[in-house]
């Protein structure tokens, strides 16, 4: 066998390598939207796959114990492990992010905050407490609806518009008077944040409470948010140096996720 032969066998193993984990990250994926979970059959419809194959991915998967049983029939969905992987990956994020976090809350005054797409909501998981925090804004641990928030819209942002509607439907609830309760409206400010990278919160959630955030996504595809709420004379004065601030932070935390 000869040296081309072998760097043309070592190139279609390393591909073949590849495929298989996009193609468990595939089901994964799938399953993070379905608790009560799927059959083998459903999976391999929904993602295209054989089902012998999808059976030998669900299988080493389940040998990780990243997926369990979920009834008799033979329907599987997301296990244990994938929470203990989260939660290291959440406190991995809040280690790196919170120096730079503080240093912003510090600079312009304000809290920063780190939150995580959880199901169909944001939650916050991390927090630099700046002197003009606003009393109302949510605090470490709770949830936000992703449809009126400046950390949820900078998630959904990531998203194709068609798994944005599958997020959060069509109708909402009114939060506040301002509160844009239509996924044509919703849609309309995803699109403004794909092409800016900043998200927009007008007092759509909380009374009061405006907000700048920034999306992205993590190394194993969680997707986050940084946001700095304010009230309207320090969203007035600094939002433009905020969403510098954030695009820049967000820049940091990719390039340093993506290096680990």
């Amino acid at each position: 066998m000869n040296d081309q032969t072998t760097a043309l066998e070592s190139v279609k193993d390393r591909k073949t390598k590849i495929q298989v984990i996009a193609r468990a990250a595939s089901v994964l994926r799938l399953l993070e939207r379905e608790p009560s979970g799927l059959s083998l059959g459903a999976i391999a419809q929904r993602v295209k796959l054989p089902r012998s194959t999808v059976q030998r991915i669900v299988g080493a998967l389940e040998a990780e114990n990243l997926l369990i049983a979920a009834s008799p029939a033979g329907r599987v969905k997301l296990g244990p492990a994938l929470l203990r992987l989260s939660t290291s990956m959440e406190s991995s994020i809040s280690w790196i992010a919170k120096p730079y976090m503080t240093e912003i809350a510090r600079d312009l005054n304000q809290t920063v905050d780190l939150s995580m797409l959880s199901r169909r909501q944001a939650v916050c998981i991390d927090q630099a407490i700046g002197g003009q925090h606003p009393a109302n804004s949510p605090a470490i641990g709770e949830t936000s609806p992703l449809y009126c928030t400046a950390a949820g819209k900078a998630m959904l942002a990531l998203m194709s518009d068609a798994e944005i509607e599958q997020k959060v439907g069509q109708q909402f609830p009114a939060r506040t008077e301002f509160t844009r309760t239509t996924l044509m409206d919703l849609l309309e400010d995803v699109r403004e944040t794909r092409a800016s990278g900043i998200a927009q919160e007008m007092q759509e959630n909380i009374s009061g409470i405006f907000a700048i955030g920034v999306g992205f996504n993590d190394a194993l595809g969680n997707r986050l948010a940084l946001t700095m709420p304010m009230n309207a004379a320090s969203f007035e004065q600094l939002q433009h140096t905020a969403a510098e601030r954030l695009l820049a932070l967000r820049n940091t935390l990719v390039a340093e996720l993506s290096a680990k």
